[in-house]
């Protein structure tokens, strides 16, 4: 059943209506006046899910890949080597590995802690009640899932009893995410909890401390700005914190804006 807006609002309980103005490229002080606590990301309507990665088990044995080959790898290869990922114990309980989803040339690039049990089935990242409220969030500054944004997590196979990914774990799983920055070039990075921030920052701060800081990614020629917020899964327990993960929206929204303009009168890069 399709809700409106104002419905989907009301089920999550996420407060008044907000309404996107309609010029993208409207002021960042009208940004400010616009997202105040009250207001609140609207629901999406279902996103098309993508085609799950095969199962490791249905094609080849798990084998260890060493990040000097993981980095020259380009978009099929990689997603066909990550099915197959062994560099990490996390590989022994999965159904499939869950590389990531979205536009492989996205200008957004948001990053998660590692597939639960329903994202472990399905080969996609955040497609439980946390990836509706994902979507909700996208929604309300007009995004969508697979149009110009692309989904991915710290670790590619799920941990056991969706336990929060450990140190060496995200340290193994890295040389991916690394390679699938690379390949996507975003003008903005959105990294979803504290696994996030730690997994691609290496920042041990809480991430309280860190919302609301412009940090920046850098590998080697590649700088992109990094903004840290809560992970949807986290606001699903806490509800009172979704005022603040709107606040982070925004944020979000005026430095991708800043973004673009800053690159207005300078050539495209290839992505």
């Amino acid at each position: 059943m399709s809700l409106s807006r104002s419905q989907m609002l009301h089920e999550m309980g996420l407060g008044p209506i907000w309404r996107l103005r309609d010029a993208p490229a409207a002021a960042a002080e009208e940004d400010s006046a616009a997202c105040s606590p009250a207001a609140a990301p609207a629901a999406s309507s279902p996103a098309p899910t993508a085609a799950a990665v095969a199962p490791a088990s249905a094609a080849k044995p798990a084998v260890n890949i060493a990040a000097e080959a993981i980095a020259g790898l380009g978009w099929p290869e990689l997603r066909q080597a990550i099915s197959t990922c062994g560099n990490c114990e996390l590989c022994q309980g999965r159904k499939q590995a869950v590389p990531g989803v979205g536009d492989e040339r996205a200008d957004w690039l948001f990053i998660g802690e590692g597939p639960g049990a329903e994202e472990d089935a399905r080969g996609e990242p955040f497609v439980g009640p946390a990836g509706k409220l994902l979507d909700a969030m996208l929604a309300a500054i007009d995004l969508k899932r697979g149009d110009n944004v692309y989904i991915a997590n710290a670790v590619k196979c799920r941990p056991p009893d969706n336990r929060t990914p450990e140190a060496h774990e995200m340290a193994a799983c890295w040389p991916w995410l690394k390679r699938q920055i690379a390949l996507l070039r975003p003008k903005l990075i959105v990294l979803l909890g504290r696994a996030a921030m730690h997994a691609v920052l290496h920042e041990e701060q809480a991430l309280g401390a860190s919302r609301g800081k412009r940090f920046e990614y850098r590998d080697g020629e590649l700088v992109v700005p990094v903004i840290v917020t809560y992970h949807p899964a986290y606001l699903l327990r806490n509800l009172p914190d979704k005022a603040k993960a709107w606040e982070d929206l925004c944020f979000a929204r005026r430095t991708m804006r800043e973004q673009l303009a800053a690159g207005r009168d300078l050539p495209l890069e290839a992505h």
